[in-house]
């Protein structure tokens, strides 16, 4: 059986002007054209060939012996090579481009930009690229916990988190009380891994444990307060929404640090204020 979007080992079964038709086995009714300027030299019938099948500029099945970027379900970063009216098109290293749909983009992309996609078959039989990778990652990592990973964030959820692709391949998750800091989609991290779940998916923090992250977060406050003039408008005691959405920290690592920062003598709090010490 042909199979759109994958490698398969095919035979010689017939030659012509243009090229050499492959099938599986001797089965000549279902065959796919090599055109001729990648037919091996000295190729007869009934050799086997490692071939690539995808389809033309005119929607025809045809084989390459050329190796793409990227096959049938797999996942990866290509670059846009072009944005026309029906979407993006993607470098995949083969002579006729993959399209990614508009409907399949989870942001708008610009040519010369690198993405994280998998390639599917539409419901127009056709090889298309997706941002929506989601299903396409695995989920049997090598990693446990407290393993340091890098990985692409492709998705962003108010209510879940910050969909992570570690190493571009496995399945993780910012959880929402973890994603303090700003993310964007693209964006390259490197995270902890706090937790792997039973299905084999991974959790993730970009912060280190509270012992180690202390020092940065320390830091992070006396910057802050820098730039609100040397007096910070609010307290410890502030609301966990107001805490994150000024300083992107939870309330926890937020009261650590100001404990830090108070027991080296370098701020002072007020009922309403945090006040740097000259």
């Amino acid at each position: 059986m042909l199979e759109l979007g994958k490698r398969q080992k095919l035979n010689i079964v017939k030659r012509t002007d243009f090229g050499v038709y492959l099938a599986e086995g001797d089965n000549v009714e279902e065959r796919v054209l090599l055109p001729r300027k990648e037919v091996p030299e000295n190729a007869v019938i009934g050799d086997e060939l490692d071939v690539f099948l995808y389809k033309d500029s005119r929607d025809r099945l045809i084989a390459t012996t050329r190796q793409p970027k990227l096959e049938l379900g797999q996942v990866g970063i290509l670059r846009v090579k072009e944005v026309a009216k029906i979407g993006a098109f993607l470098d995949w290293g083969l002579e006729k481009d993959i399209l990614l749909p508009f409907k399949q983009q989870t942001r708008k992309v610009r040519e010369g930009e690198d993405w994280l996609v998998a390639l599917y078959i539409d419901k127009s039989d056709r090889l298309c690229a997706t941002m929506n990778v989601y299903e396409y990652l695995e989920k049997d990592s090598p990693y446990k916990k407290d393993d340091h990973v890098t990985g692409t964030i492709y998705q962003i959820s108010e209510r879940f988190g910050v969909f992570v692709a570690v190493d571009n391949r496995y399945s993780a998750l910012i959880p929402q009380k973890e994603a303090a800091r700003h993310y964007t989609i693209g964006d390259q991290i490197t995270a902890r891994v706090t937790g792997v779940k039973e299905d084999g998916k991974l959790d993730l923090s970009a912060r280190e444990k509270a012992y180690l992250q202390i020092d940065e977060d320390a830091e992070a406050v006396m910057m802050a307060i820098e730039e609100f003039s040397g007096v910070l408008p609010f307290t410890d005691k502030a609301s966990p929404e107001v805490i994150k959405r000024e300083m992107g920290l939870s309330k926890n690592a937020f009261k650590r640090a100001v404990g830090h920062l108070l027991k080296e003598g370098r701020i002072e709090i007020t009922e309403r204020v945090i006040r740097k010490v000259k």
